[in-house]
């Protein structure tokens, strides 16, 4: 059974910076998982925030997000991060990241793709 679990939320002034952090642990190896980050505000659908592909590395973010916030991830320790900079009140949600098992080197941006969640993680920006 593939685990996937977040950290790293929090309460933070706007303009302030957070780094959520998501640990993959299960079977398979983490380099066959393609990940992204995804957003819930209250009273709203779950939002796409940023992807990362399997191999090469290749990022893609949502519009709202480009320039501010950094995916990233580290193999050795089943690790995928998500740097926000620059956050406003607008970022306030819950936050989860998601795993697609996948042999391609695709990122993925839509829910329906992935095929594991975590439990999500607070963070809420104050004016």
């Amino acid at each position: 059974q593939v685990q996937l679990v977040e950290s790293g939320g929090g309460l933070v002034q706007a303009g302030g910076s957070l780094r959520l952090s998501c640990t993959v642990s299960g079977h398979n190896t983490f380099n066959m998982y393609a990940m992204g980050w995804f957003r819930q505000a209250p009273g709203k659908e779950r939002e796409f925030v940023a992807a990362i592909s399997r191999i090469y590395t290749i990022t893609y973010y949502a519009d709202s997000v480009k320039g501010r916030f950094t995916i990233s991830k580290d193999n050795a320790k089943n690790t995928v991060y998500l740097q926000m900079d620059s956050l406003k009140p607008e970022d306030t949600a819950v936050y989860s990241c998601a795993a697609h098992y996948t042999y391609t080197g695709s990122y993925y941006y839509t829910t329906d793709e992935y095929d594991y969640w975590g439990q999500g993680t607070q963070v809420t920006v104050s004016s």
